[in-house]
């Protein structure tokens, strides 16, 4: 029966896989023919493929809180590749990923036709990516950042990379914070993080093969980026996403409220 149920998981996930592969390919070949395709429409088609892929994946949701009804700059903690689907799926947005990323097979060029920006760790161009960070939130475009630059454990949050938030002042845009969290059997999940070396198709086979699991995503209360520095942004949304990840459940609640 596990193997049936993988076998199956894995069929789904293909299925949805081949099917954005397909929209994908219609988009690069539509630019190919001079039909240019917007960065909005792009992420309403990526928004509409992550809800088919987020279904495939062994996960109940639970979301606390409501998207924003305008362009903000996302800020979450990062512990799994299945944050991007999970996130992705509540609202058009685009994606800061690391440049590895761009070099995985299928889903690398996925990402790219999506509009997902890539950034080089340590490469030293964050003035550039600070650049198009900018213009996706001056062009009312929402974007999501893992600011903590890594993937953990979900036992703790990193600390948050103030130099990514410089965008959301020049743009003038306010801080969406969300905290997601990965539950099975009510404890953390020690089969999602997805952190090291550990290899996609590995992790990917492990997901799928095991029990259904909980997923809680914390839509935390915005706030202005105008009157602050980045450093204090990078504290003040860190703190938020901590509190929301580790603070007893009776008070979480109590805020959400």
């Amino acid at each position: 029966m596990p193997r049936l149920r993988l076998y199956w998981r894995l069929l789904r996930v293909g299925a949805v896989v081949l099917l954005g592969l397909l929209l994908a390919a219609a988009l690069s070949l539509g630019e190919r023919c001079t039909a240019r395709i917007s960065l909005r429409r792009r992420q309403q088609l990526s928004c509409w493929f992550m809800v088919r892929l987020a279904a495939t994946l062994p996960y109940r949701v639970r979301i606390i809180g409501k998207p924003p009804g305008q362009p903000m700059l996302w800020v979450a903690n990062h512990v799994s590749w299945c944050d991007i689907p999970l996130l992705g799926m509540l609202q058009p947005l685009s994606f800061l990923a690391k440049s590895e990323v761009a070099g995985w097979p299928v889903l690398g060029w996925l990402a790219r036709q999506a509009g997902t920006l890539f950034i080089r760790r340590g490469a030293g161009d964050a003035a550039r990516i600070n650049q198009q960070l900018t213009r996706h939130l001056d062009q009312g475009h929402p974007l999501l950042i893992f600011p903590e630059g890594t993937s953990t454990d979900g036992s703790s949050v990193r600390t948050f990379h103030p130099r990514l938030f410089a965008c959301a002042i020049e743009a003038g845009c306010a801080i969406q914070p969300v905290a997601i969290r990965y539950l099975r059997n009510g404890k953390p999940d020690t089969v999602a993080p997805f952190i090291g070396n550990d290899e996609l198709p590995a992790h990917l086979r492990r997901l799928l093969a095991g029990d259904v699991a909980e997923v809680v995503i914390h839509l935390l209360p915005p706030f202005p980026a105008t009157s602050l520095s980045r450093k204090d942004l990078a504290e003040r949304a860190q703190q938020a996403i901590e509190h929301a990840l580790f603070a007893p459940v009776q008070e979480v609640t109590k805020e959400a409220a």
